[in-house]
């Protein structure tokens, strides 16, 4: 038997963890046929059948189910020295994966991505926009721009501001609209987790139904500014845009608290520390907008 190596046991574990050849192949990045034939190379090359193909997906033999704790053990350790070997990368080079979500890119710090980069060209910075939580000890990314009450304490980070939210609404919708009516308006929804969530019980107007479902905060944005309802938005976005008017004052809210977090492993790293010493900066002097502090003060008939 020929013996295996790191990038079969990638195989492996991305075939558990997906369930299937279709996902398997997204989270290597590679495609469904190279995965089949990886897998089949695999299995000829152990002598042994590490999954039944179900419908339902790809299920361990007993076979595989012995070569899933060694797998596993020997993934944490390689990714352990990869990551030691990157800290201690000196370079102001190369590449770096940041993950955030897309609003926060484009309503807050795009400007400031683009200086950093016209400041070090010789970083190629990689942006994953994404609302899921990304493991930064399988280096899933570097660093993660991430909205939590407690983040993991293996990870290091800095502690920005905690986003305020409001209920905006268009000045449009708001003529021809009664809040006070629920079968005249509505609130814009993010989710399906909860039939009444606690944040509408909390509101000004708990009464109104929720319409729709749209967990992007850009989709909300949009969908607020074009009537399609109340919308309980980050004032960093809807005192952003002219045509929303702010009905009731900021509220911080402990489930927006924003850190820039990284792998303990990595904060010697020359490229990430410039990256997050340029950004943590930038978005501290952004406190105000963030913490809804920065109100334009803009009425329902469009008078500032």
């Amino acid at each position: 038997m020929r013996s295996m190596n790191w990038n079969d046991l990638k195989l492996f574990l991305a075939l558990i963890r997906g369930g299937n050849v279709r996902v398997a192949a997204k989270l290597l990045t590679i495609s469904h046929s190279t995965v089949a034939r990886r897998l089949d190379a695999l299995e000829t090359k152990l002598g042994v059948r590490l999954f039944e193909r179900q419908l339902e997906g790809y299920q361990l033999t007993p076979d595989g189910e012995d070569m899933l704790a060694v797998a596993e053990t020997v993934e944490t350790e390689m990714l352990g020295l990869e990551r030691r070997i990157l800290g201690k990368d000196h370079q102001l080079s190369g590449s770096i994966r940041v993950t955030l979500v897309d609003a926060l890119a484009t309503h807050v710090l795009m400007p400031d991505l683009v200086a950093f980069c016209h400041k070090y060209p010789a970083i190629d910075l990689r942006i994953d926009n994404s609302y899921e939580s990304v493991d930064l000890d399988r280096r899933e990314a570097d660093i993660a721009f991430r909205f939590s009450r407690n983040p993991p304490e293996h990870l290091i980070g800095w502690q920005i501001a905690t986003l305020a939210s409001a209920t905006y609404a268009s000045r449009e919708y708001l003529q021809n609209h009664d809040l006070n009516d629920a079968e005249s308006a509505n609130w814009i929804g993010f989710s399906t987790r909860e039939s009444s969530p606690t944040w509408r019980k909390e509101s000004q107007y708990p009464n109104l139904p929720i319409h729709g479902q749209f967990p992007s905060l850009l989709i909300q944005l949009a969908a607020c500014k074009h009537g399609m309802g109340l919308g309980m938005l980050p004032c960093v976005l809807g005192d952003s845009e002219p045509t929303l008017v702010r009905l009731t004052a900021a509220k911080p809210d402990p489930a927006f608290c924003l850190w820039v977090l990284t792998h303990r492993d990595m904060r010697t790293n020359a490229r990430l520390r410039a990256f997050t010493d340029f950004l943590t900066a930038t978005l501290k002097r952004q406190r105000p907008q963030l913490e809804g502090a920065a109100h334009p003060n803009r009425s329902a008939t469009g008078e500032a």
